[in-house]
């Protein structure tokens, strides 16, 4: 698994056309974690490798293994994925969402449906 991590992240350093340097600065990891990776002295927890996949904007699995499984329900579910993989912003408010506790979570979506209910005049699933 390790030297497939370490030959996925070097395919898409070919693709996107970017260093390892530039990947390090920009994620935080140092260089010597890249260059202790790829000598094979260290493999990256999945933080760090969280990290350089969200880089790449790529999924964990797929840094890891090279290969991306579909788990959708149906091609909706799929549709509204993809849009939030390749939206910066709307990942950032699901992945917000995701660590959320539960009143924090009701407290986000009341707001959100009061702005929404407010931009367009529609009521909330709530009635109001």
């Amino acid at each position: 698994m390790e030297n497939k991590a370490y030959q996925v992240f070097v395919n898409l350093l070919t693709e996107r056309n970017v260093t390892a340097y530039k990947v390090a600065k920009a994620t935080g990891i140092s260089t010597a974690t890249i260059t202790n990776w790829k000598k094979g002295k260290y493999v990256p927890k999945d933080e760090k490798l969280q990290k350089i996949a969200d880089y790449f904007e790529v999924s964990l699995e797929y840094l890891k293994t090279g290969e991306q499984r579909d788990y959708y329900i149906n091609e909706e579910t799929a549709k509204m994925a993809q849009e939030i993989l390749e939206n910066r912003e709307l990942r950032l408010l699901f992945d917000a969402a995701r660590d959320a506790g539960p009143e924090k979570l009701s407290l986000t979506r009341q707001m959100l449906l009061a702005m929404k209910q407010k931009e367009t005049g529609e009521m909330d699933d709530t009635g109001c």
